[in-house]
């Protein structure tokens, strides 16, 4: 054995030691893997799967070509191969061209159905970031597409994998020190709403604005949209109740191992910021119904939380404790004036030490995507459902989307789940399914 090959597989060994006890879960797990949607979320998905599994990233694909090529060159230096990835401007010739494994979909919200169907399609298993759609249908045909093809979806919900948080679901809501549990409140009291009006402008030279709109309402190009500003408009996903509401959701339902809401009601509009371009809500209350137990959402963009500890979190009442819990932690306080329990984020510095220096990086939810990845791959081994399934995500995602046509029409809505429909109200399922912008085609269930 020469010196260049012995190198190669001293590192190959290093590399599958770090895995620990997941690396025998994996199979062969030298996936070759590409990602759609090389900003923000997608890096971190992205470089948290490479850390676990000796993954080859072969292929990244953005319709913004700057973007794309810095992602292609942290990948590069990051991945154990040190190649630099083929990079793409079009999902579909890349699917088509590429020989893969696993696609990672991480664009923004109106582009989750399609190339997710389409990686379906082609034989891939597919991890996609919620909301898994923008309208119900959509998250009904990306189920069948997966059940049909026999792959293995994970969704981005990682509350699901969170240390902490599987931690409190066993020691306080298995052991049952909440008692009866009836009412929960899930919150988002962020001022992350955009105040801004800028004028609209001709789309910068490196971004394929008419590609990055896809089947989207075409609107003139505004610097709020891109990147990471398109989620402060409802062309592109369903507010704030669809993008930090359905972490909430999912995560209570995860906790209390609840299935279908059956009503949801939900009022709501911009109350207090009327002079920004964005047209999501500034405020919004939403009551998801299960029977005995009631599920409530707020956030407003504007003024204070009511706990300042808690302003993105599930707070769960029982009648003998409180629990609240969120991505940076989480408190027991038994009513009987017991034992109170407390839970922290899960920071591995030490075995993962480019996460104190990586760039915009969610640090206290590393070690949850990196258990959300490896669950993945292990289900992707052993052909079984991950723990956030892609019929999990979408009846998290239809929930919140279904809180949205509840402000829109002002009236409560009761689901049918087996029908896939509202109950005795044909003009609510009309809005199931949102126009799609020609040439683009809306995914069938």
């Amino acid at each position: 054995m020469n010196r260049r090959k012995f190198l190669q597989v001293t590192a190959a060994g290093m590399a599958l030691s770090t895995l620990g006890s997941f690396a025998a879960d994996f199979g062969d797990p030298h996936k070759r893997v590409a990602l759609i949607g090389s900003g923000w979320y997608g890096k971190i998905d992205l470089l948290r799967l490479i850390q676990v599994a000796p993954v080859k990233v072969v292929a990244l694909c953005d319709v913004d070509s700057r973007m794309l090529a810095e992602a292609a060159e942290i990948v590069s230096g990051r991945q154990r191969s040190g190649k630099k990835p083929r990079t793409y401007g079009d999902y579909r010739e890349m699917l088509q061209k590429e020989e893969l494994d696993v696609v990672l979909i991480d664009p923004p919200d109106h582009w989750h159905a399609l190339p997710m169907i389409a990686a379906t399609e082609a034989g891939l298993d597919v991890w996609v970031q919620k909301p898994i759609s923008v309208d119900v249908i959509e998250g009904q045909a990306m189920v069948a597409a997966a059940r049909k093809h026999g792959r293995v979806v994970q969704v981005g919900l990682q509350r699901r994998s969170t240390p902490h948080l599987v931690e409190a679901r066993d020691r306080v809501i298995k052991e049952g020190r909440l008692g009866k549990i009836a009412y929960v409140e899930i919150c988002c009291y962020y001022h992350m709403r955009t105040h801004d009006n800028p004028p609209d402008t001709a789309p910068p030279p490196y971004l394929n604005y008419e590609m990055w709109t896809g089947p989207a309402p075409m609107r003139p190009y505004n610097r709020l949209i891109h990147p990471r500003g398109w989620r402060a408009f409802m062309e592109y996903g369903n507010g704030i109740i669809g993008d930090m509401g359905v972490h909430m959701l999912d995560m209570a339902r995860w906790m209390l191992d609840l299935g279908w809401p059956k009503t949801v009601s939900s009022a709501g509009g911009i109350l207090v910021d009327k002079k920004s371009k964005a047209n999501i809500s500034d405020t919004q209350t939403a009551t998801f119904d299960f029977g005995d137990l009631e599920i409530v959402w707020t956030h407003r963009t504007w003024g204070a939380p009511p706990d300042p500890k808690y302003p993105w979190a599930a707070i769960f009442y029982g009648d003998k404790g409180t629990l609240k819990a969120s991505v940076m932690g989480y408190d027991f306080t038994p009513l009987d004036g017991g034992e109170s329990l407390h839970g922290d984020p899960l920071y591995e510095y030490d075995k993962y030490p480019e996460d104190r220096t990586e760039k915009d990086l969610e640090r206290p939810v590393a070690s949850a995507i990196r258990r959300h990845m490896t669950n993945f791959l292990s289900c992707i081994a052993t052909r079984t459902r991950p723990v956030a399934d892609i019929e999990q995500g979408y009846i998290s995602t239809t929930s919140c989307i279904l809180a949205n046509l509840s402000v829109k029409l002002g009236r409560s809505l009761a689901w049918d789940p087996v029908q896939g429909r509202v109950k005795d109200d044909e003009e609510a399922n009309r809005l199931l399914r949102r126009p799609y912008r020609a040439p683009w085609v809306h995914p069938e269930a």
